[in-house]
């Protein structure tokens, strides 16, 4: 049986720095590497002949504003049917430098993952074949998202505070 164990002392052995911050929240391995690394890491694992991690379940962002230079976390989740392990690998980028390389080659769901991640976040997935707004307008000038906006609308007089525990 495929342990966090063993999955997270083969990428240090194979990766070196380039992958950190490990933890297992819930018992999912969740590691953090590097825009130059998150293809080569993605790659290795899906290839690698025992762990077999080819399935990419998910693929998102999370805005964190106030961690200057790091505001944008690219969240990968992949899966191994064969071994039925997952895994979790976090890249984290900064406003001024949104890019980040498409995974659209190694996984081809990864299309419109990339593309629902860029109409909501902003963020660009560089080489992707067709990186347009997949649910919202194209005429949008804004990524919803994105954690630039009030949470109530402060001019709503209908609400009594004390029903929201104010």
């Amino acid at each position: 049986m495929l342990t966090n164990q063993e999955v997270a002392e083969t990428l240090l052995e194979r990766f070196g720095e380039q992958v950190y911050d490990f933890d297992e929240p819930y018992g999912l391995l969740t590691l953090s590497t590097t825009r130059e690394e998150i293809i080569p890491v993605l790659e290795f694992l899906k290839n690698h002949k025992s762990y077999q991690i080819n399935f990419l379940t998910d693929l998102t962002a999370v805005h964190y504003p106030d961690d200057a230079g790091r505001e944008f976390a690219v969240v990968y989740h992949a899966h191994s049917l064969v071994q039925n392990f997952r895994i979790r690998i976090k890249v984290f980028i900064a406003e001024a430098d949104i890019h980040i390389p498409s995974a659209t080659g190694l996984y081809a769901c990864a299309n419109w993952m990339e593309r629902e991640t860029y109409d909501f976040y902003g963020i660009l997935f560089d080489g992707h074949p067709n990186l347009t707004r997949i649910l919202n307008i194209e005429e949008m000038d804004y990524f919803p998202m994105r954690k630039e906006y009030p949470l109530e609308d402060a001019t709503r007089e209908d609400k009594i505070d004390a029903l929201f525990g104010r």
